[in-house]
């Protein structure tokens, strides 16, 4: 299995960017799909971005296309999502997820295994 750690999360104004970093352990790192999730009321974790696990393929939500950017270093055991023209909605605790292998489903949360314990982006207008 393998543990993940995020960072980068922080305090910042509308129209400005954050890198968060998720460092994973434990197990190789290439053979897990990635991917970003944030909190949603009443219901499962919202789907922001993923990534395969040679970066062949990348997904992303409506919401952000365009402004956000996932990428993967495999030497270096970590996935980065990279926030650029943040708006006050994008405000969320921001987690990451692995799923050894491709998820059943990129986009959904319950498909992925382990989870991070999130960072905190807030976006002040």
């Amino acid at each position: 299995q393998v543990q993940l750690v995020e960072s980068g999360g922080g305090l910042v104004q509308a129209g400005g960017s954050l890198r968060l970093s998720c460092a994973a352990s434990g197990d190789t790192f290439s053979n897990y799909g990635l991917g970003w999730f944030r909190p949603a009321p009443a219901k499962e974790r919202e789907f922001v971005a993923a990534v395969s696990l040679s970066s062949v393929l990348a997904y992303y939500a409506n919401s952000v296309k365009g402004r956000f950017t996932i990428a993967r270093d495999n030497a270096k055991n970590t996935v980065y999502l990279q926030k650029n023209s943040l708006k006050p909605e994008d405000t969320a605790v921001y987690y990451c997820a692995a799923n050894k292998g491709p998820p059943a489903g990129w986009r959904t949360a319950r498909t992925y295994d382990y989870w991070g314990q999130g960072t905190q982006v807030t976006v002040s207008s």
